[in-house]
């Protein structure tokens, strides 16, 4: 039986305090169940924001054995391994070496860091959010090498690459994902923080 979304949330904030931290993951989530309806795998959109959500269990408390150390922390709570080894896989190249396979496997790596730029992107602009951001713009902001230079262009390029898009779908995509997600990510996120 599948975790519930619920079960998954508590297992993420076991490991997770920061708001920061529990903000990415929510907006992981959401991000990935766009994807999934977006790409024809709608029946799989929970389980695909299952790994979203988990993705970085490790990362807060283990930030030099990320996507190490998550096997155990998901095994421990309870996790399948298919979840593990989807969530293992967008440390590729980085800290291990499981590669993503399967479309949501890719568009995690993919996507993740972008995510990250996306928001950050978002909270230069008056209006603090993505909706009203326009490709070209995040361009901009993604060429900037000083512009959220955590978010690793390497990265965001070669998942572009794995999933056989151009860089500018991907942003495009992942852009208007958030943009869907938005309003959901940010009740999520208030709601968390209670």
């Amino acid at each position: 039986m599948m975790m519930t979304r619920d079960e998954a949330f508590e297992l993420l904030k076991k490991y997770n305090k920061d708001p920061f931290h529990i903000q990415h993951a929510i907006t992981v989530e959401a991000v990935m169940k766009w994807f999934a309806e977006d790409q024809g795998y709608a029946e799989e959109a929970d389980h695909w924001g299952m790994v979203g959500l988990l993705h970085d269990i490790d990362f807060e408390l283990y930030p030099e054995e990320h996507c190490l150390k998550a096997p155990e922390l998901l095994r421990d709570g309870g996790v399948s391994e298919d979840i593990i080894h989807s969530v293992v896989c967008h440390g590729y190249g980085i800290t291990v070496d499981v590669k993503p396979e399967h479309q949501m496997e890719k568009i995690l790596f993919a996507s993740d860091e972008l995510t990250g730029l996306i928001w950050a992107a978002a909270l230069m602009r008056p209006s603090k959010s993505t909706k009203d951001m326009e490709l070209k713009s995040l361009k901009k902001k993604y060429k900037s090498k000083g512009f959220a230079a955590g978010c690793s262009r390497e990265v965001i390029a070669q998942g572009a690459q794995m999933l056989g898009w151009e860089l500018d779908e991907l942003l495009q995509k992942t852009l208007n994902a958030m943009q869907a997600c938005e309003d959901e990510i940010n009740a999520k996120t208030a709601a968390a923080a209670v």
